[in-house]
């Protein structure tokens, strides 16, 4: 008999043999994995029955604004709790969101401060814990209960952050969601502080907690937070700051509750509902003053913070009526043993950020100001990277994803008579401080970050220079914090901080806000470490706006063979206080002088060795020739920018005694340099030819598209090639193994390394 006949004459499964077969195959799942029906989507959920129902009840505009404002009250003091009571210093210094979320789990009101790239993301695990956890008879959402959750593959930036979720319930109906997300740095990776450069795989990037309960009743279960506190270095940390989290979602419940007991639920579920939907619609009209356009422009990676390379951020944005497309294929592939990849929605979380911070800074901290927004991307890119890639260093990919986007919707916004902000060139986007670890002076095992990451050079803006390394670009309204505070708990100093870099400058009609130096050196403990998780050390990761030029590159300098606490103590005179003296005039004899790129893996550091960075400088913006000549003069007075780097960059001629401007000498200086810059020019057509190349250079590891052929991806080589719809492994040899085999070809050259006897 055929398979045709067989099929034929055999009986359809009743509904009760339907619910059966449904109900075996949900109790033996063998594992919840991430959702990608939850991952991919960044809108907000429909409105659901009860919510139109409220709305029906209750839309007064006056009543939306009072519980509003009263909620965003609620969530800045929870922010505020975490800030002063947390333990981590990500959560001293700002590193922090709470928010309120539906109960379909948007997140619709967040605080005002903190870092909003949280708004595009948490709503993630909560929705994973709505489709999975509250019909679980083994689990389930009850008044009290509480849940942690980290991994980013449910959503998240990088697993050093955690976040506390507790439910609201009304009568025993679930009326919305609150939680709070911290960056809390260590978490038992493979190296210490929670950001491991070195994670080839999500299996070295320290714990990865999918949504669980934590907290029965309001009280953290100690089983749980024992098995917690053990995967981590830092027992402590972890508990505190779990304590600390919850109860500022505690605080914000209680201010929840108020509104409930005062306005009822119809008010409240309408004002979350009504917020979020008005800013998706207010986006949208935004979007469609805009000019219909495409703008095309990319930042280069220049490391995967273990090897030098060249790695290709592409983005064209395009806007179409009320349509706005982030198109980022084109992009290199994912890494497979390399930690600088990211998921997508860490992606549009950056982005939303853009928009929240530079853009619309006026519209209420939500996840609906960057719902209507659409993302296009490669699979298995490195802005798209699979759940099976280590993501541990994604702010890597998704801080030049934020600067690609930042950098093409400043030229929308230039082009839109009505603005909500001035025009903002590239804030520095890179993480430039010093990530630590060891046994501390009082005998404990710590891994974490210094605060300096949230000094950020700002972008020149279209009337005023940047400002000065004052917030990062993920947490406008932070805190760099006190060092001094940070020197109590761990054993190394900052012997400079906080100094602008002398000619640190992304110059320009108005330049970019510099950077300052930081050196640091180990001083009461023997089993101690830094390490520098950035890029930017060979390649800016940034450009500049309308002729205003990109930053500087910025690389890791240590000197070793040196003990600077005997040279302060002896020798005063010998200590110089920028990396420029040391680093040219060399004080210390005997001591090792060396630069390195970036993404310096853990290293143990001895008592009085100098590790030395500075913070990146914002991009600036406009012609360089029509810096007016006062502000010139201003940076040098202010030890900025040395004189000659000035007159060469700026064509400004000065008395180099008293700094009194020649006026007529640099109208003609400057004049003489546009003449320059026309006899080098070329026409378009002919540029191009000596321009373009059809495929990448040989001697550079180069990733991405080449050129504006998205459809075709380089891993490394020119040879090396795969269609962007067809993902392939992508494995880098390791760092020591490729130094060994450059050892060994030397030897054999010089006929010391012989053939082993078979």
């Amino acid at each position: 008999m055929s398979n045709k006949s067989i099929a034929q004459g055999t009986a359809l499964p009743s509904a009760d043999e339907i619910q059966l077969i449904r109900k075996f195959l949900n109790d033996t799942t063998l594992f919840l994995g991430p959702d990608p029906e939850i991952m991919q989507n960044h809108d907000i959920m429909p409105r659901t029955d009860v919510e139109d129902a409220c709305i029906h009840k209750v839309s007064d505009a006056h009543t939306v604004a009072k519980i509003r404002d009263r909620i965003q009250a609620g969530c800045d003091e929870g922010y505020e709790m975490v800030e002063q009571m947390g333990a981590a210093p990500g959560a001293k210094w700002g590193d922090v969101i709470t928010g309120v979320y539906s109960a379909s789990g948007d997140l619709a009101i967040a605080s005002a401060g903190g870092v909003l790239i949280f708004s595009a993301l948490v709503h993630h695990p909560i929705k994973f814990i709505i489709k999975n956890w509250i019909n679980d008879p083994t689990v389930g959402v009850r008044d009290g209960d509480g849940f942690i959750h980290n991994d980013s593959r449910y959503g998240n930036v990088h697993n050093t952050d955690q976040s506390m979720i507790i439910p609201v319930f009304h009568d025993g109906k679930l009326v919305c969601w609150v939680a709070s997300t911290v960056h809390e740095g260590e978490n038992g990776a493979i190296e210490p502080g929670g950001m491991p450069s070195m994670a080839e795989s999500p299996s070295d990037e320290g714990l990865k907690m999918s949504p669980f309960k934590v907290v029965e009743n309001y009280q953290i279960k100690r089983d749980i937070l024992t098995f917690l506190q053990n995967s981590v270095r830092e027992p402590k940390l972890q508990y505190e700051d779990m304590k600390v989290k919850l109860f500022a979602c505690l605080r914000i419940k209680q201010r929840i509750e108020e509104t409930l007991n005062t306005d009822g639920p119809e008010s409240l579920i309408s004002t979350l509902r009504l917020t979020m939907e008005n800013v998706r619609a207010e986006v949208k009209r935004r979007v469609s003053a805009w000019p219909d356009m495409t703008v095309r422009t990319y930042i280069i990676q220049d490391s995967t913070l273990r090897e030098n390379c060249v790695v290709k951020i592409n983005c064209k944005l395009t806007k179409t009526g009320d349509r706005l497309i982030f198109d980022f294929r084109g992009s290199s592939p994912e890494f497979t043993n390399r930690a600088t990849n990211t998921i997508v929605a860490g992606l549009k979380g950056m982005l939303a950020q853009v928009f929240l911070c530079y853009v619309w800074p006026d519209l209420p901290r939500g996840q609906a100001a960057f719902a209507p927004i659409e993302v296009i991307t490669d699979p298995h890119s490195i802005v798209n990277c699979s759940y099976d890639a280590p993501n541990s260093q994604s702010l890597m990919s998704i801080f030049t994803g934020f600067t690609a986007g930042q950098h093409a919707v400043a030229k929308f916004l230039y082009s839109c008579p009505e603005k909500y902000t001035k025009v903002h060139a590239p804030t520095f986007n890179m993480i430039n401080t010093f990530v630590w670890g060891g046994v501390s002076q009082h005998g404990e095992t710590l891994g974490n970050l210094c605060a300096d990451l949230n000094g950020m050079g700002a972008g020149a803006v279209s009337d005023r220079d940047g400002e000065h390394a004052l917030a990062p670009i993920f947490a406008t309204m932070a805190d760099i914090g006190e060092q001094e505070l940070n020197e109590e708990e761990v054993p190394f100093l900052q012997l400079v901080s906080k100094k602008m870099t002398r000619d640190a400058i992304a110059p320009g009609k108005y330049r970019g806000g510099q950077g300052y130096t930081m050196m640091v050196a180990t001083k009461d403990s023997d089993q101690w470490g830094f390490m520098t998780v950035c890029q930017g050390a060979k390649i800016p990761p940034l450009q500049g706006l309308f002729g205003g030029y990109a930053c500087g590159t910025y690389p890791l300098c240590k000197v070793k063979d040196v003990d600077v606490y005997d040279v302060l103590l002896n020798k005063p005179h010998e200590f110089r206080h920028s990396i420029e003296e040391i680093m040219n005039e060399r004080p210390f004899d005997e001591a090792s002088y060396t630069t390195h790129h970036m993404g310096m893996g853990f290293e143990i550091s001895k008592r009085g060795e100098l590790f030395m960075i500075s913070q990146g400088a914002g991009a600036g913006y406009g012609d360089l020739l029509e810096r007016d000549p006062e502000a010139v003069v201003k940076d040098i007075e202010e030890g900025l920018m040395s004189p000659g780097v000035a007159t060469r960059l700026y064509k400004v001629k000065f008395d180099p005694a008293t700094l009194a401007i020649d006026h007529a000498a640099t109208a003609a200086l400057r004049e003489q340099e546009r003449q320059a810059r026309r006899a080098r020019g070329v026409p378009y057509a002919e540029f191009v030819k000596t321009w373009n190349q059809p495929r990448p250079p040989a001697h550079l590891q180069y990733f991405g598209c080449w050129g504006d052929d998205v459809g075709t991806l380089y891993s490394g080589h020119p040879e090396l090639t795969h269609p962007a719809d067809q993902p392939q492994p992508n494995y880098m040899t390791n760092p020591k193994d490729v130094r060994i085999a450059e050892l060994e070809s030397r030897l054999a050259a010089l006929g010391g390394l012989k053939e082993e006897k078979q």
